[in-house]
Formats: structure tokens, C-alpha cells, sequence
């Protein structure tokens, strides 16, 4: 089974690019859903995260994302000790996402791994595909999602590696500039050469599906 570890900073496209490799028929996982299990009222991370941060919990008994996020912009140094506790959870997540996969034959599995650089899980995958698009897209897709501004995004990307440096380390590159079609096509052809013998990873060789941005 080949592991591909898909990431790329905040509004690259993610999601719609994980989708197509669903469709292609891989096996997917993705952190967002993972955290959400986790921030549920049964899943297990409640009363850790509500000892961090108190008044996080919601009526219903999980975590209020909304609140906790709230209270991350006020308090940035909170990210880490969150992160401490969070980020374990979510690697045994994924763990017991690849065990089944492997006992279940899946050929070719997906991570979509926003931090994937940040946390050094790029050593724990066969292939890294970055999902990337020129910086006045990301800001345009970023700004218009509902209650971000500016300074959040800003703040946000602070906590990213570089979308240059993401690039610089992938074996392959998605570029979402263009249509949902040019996009599907991409993910096509990076598992086209995936399923040759002859693949070697681009870390090696240094093989991109796009060029650089710019050229």
C-alpha cells in the first residue's frame, strides 16, 4: 500500500483535492474530521481540552470549536499546549485509519494532513503531494469564508510553513488555480505514475506534476 500524505496552507483546496482521490477510489482521512471525532461529546478529548481552555465546553457536551477558536485568537500561545494534547490523539487516528486500510488491501491511501511539515509527519508517508495555488487566489478563497479577517488570516498563515517551502519538498504539486476538471485531471495522472514500477520519490528525483509558480 502506497501512503500519500496530501497537505497545503489554508485555502490551496484541500478538501475538493482529497474528494477527487475518493473518487479515484483511495482510501482517505483527514485531520479536520479526526479533530471532530475527538471534540465530540464521546470522543475522549473534552475534559483535556476544557482543562486548558475552561468554558470551551458546549451545552451539548463536546467542544465548541467556534469558542475555542475564539479563544485562540486572543490568546496565541494557547496553540501549542493545545497542540500538545490534540496532536497525539490525532496521530493514533490516523495509525488506526492506515492499520485498516492495509488489512483491508486498499492500494493506495490518502492523508490530508494540514501540518504535515510542521508536525515532521512527512517522514511517515511514501509520497507528499502539495496542494497549492498563487498567493491572490489562496487570499480571495480565504477572506471570503464567513466571519475571517485579515488579522486571523494573517495569523494563520504565521503558523504555516511557506507555501515555496511546501512546494520545494514535494513529489508532487496540485495546482487548484484553474477548473474542478483541470484539478481532477491532476490527481489522475499523479496516481497514473504512482502505479508505474518505475515511480521514485520526487524527494529523489525531483519530479513535480506543475512547475513552479512563476514559471
Amino acid at each position: 500500500m502506497r501512503v500519500i500524505g496530501l497537505t497545503g496552507s489554508i485555502g490551496m483546496g484541500k478538501s475538493t483535492v482529497l474528494a477527487f482521490f475518493a473518487e479515484e477510489g483511495c482510501a482517505v482521512w483527514d485531520a479536520d474530521s479526526a479533530v471532530h471525532r475527538l471534540y465530540a461529546q464521546d470522543g475522549g478529548m473534552v475534559a483535556a481540552v476544557e482543562a486548558l481552555f475552561p468554558g470551551v465546553t458546549a451545552p451539548g457536551g463536546g467542544i465548541d470549536r467556534a469558542a475555542l477558536a475564539k479563544r485562540l485568537r486572543h490568546d496565541p500561545t494557547g496553540f501549542s499546549r493545545l497542540e500538545a494534547v490534540v496532536h497525539p490523539r490525532v496521530r493514533d487516528d490516523r495509525e488506526d485509519f492506515l492499520l485498516a486500510a492495509r488489512d483491508d488491501g486498499v492500494d493506495v491511501a490518502v492523508v490530508d494532513v494540514p501540518l504535515l511539515f510542521e508536525t515532521g509527519s512527512q517522514t511517515e508517508v511514501d509520497v507528499v503531494v502539495v496542494v497549492s495555488a498563487p498567493a491572490e487566489v489562496q487570499r480571495r478563497r480565504v477572506l471570503a469564508r464567513p466571519g475571517m479577517t485579515e488579522a486571523r488570516f494573517a495569523q494563520i498563515l504565521a503558523r504555516q510553513v511557506p507555501d515555496a517551502s511546501k512546494r520545494a519538498q514535494a513529489d508532487f504539486v496540485i495546482d487548484t488555480r484553474g477548473t474542478l476538471e483541470d484539478t481532477r485531471s491532476q490527481v489522475r495522472a499523479i496516481l497514473d505514475e504512482l502505479s508505474t514500477s518505475t515511480w521514485q520519490s520526487g524527494r529523489l528525483s525531483g519530479l513535480h506534476t506543475q512547475p513552479e509558480q512563476g514559471e
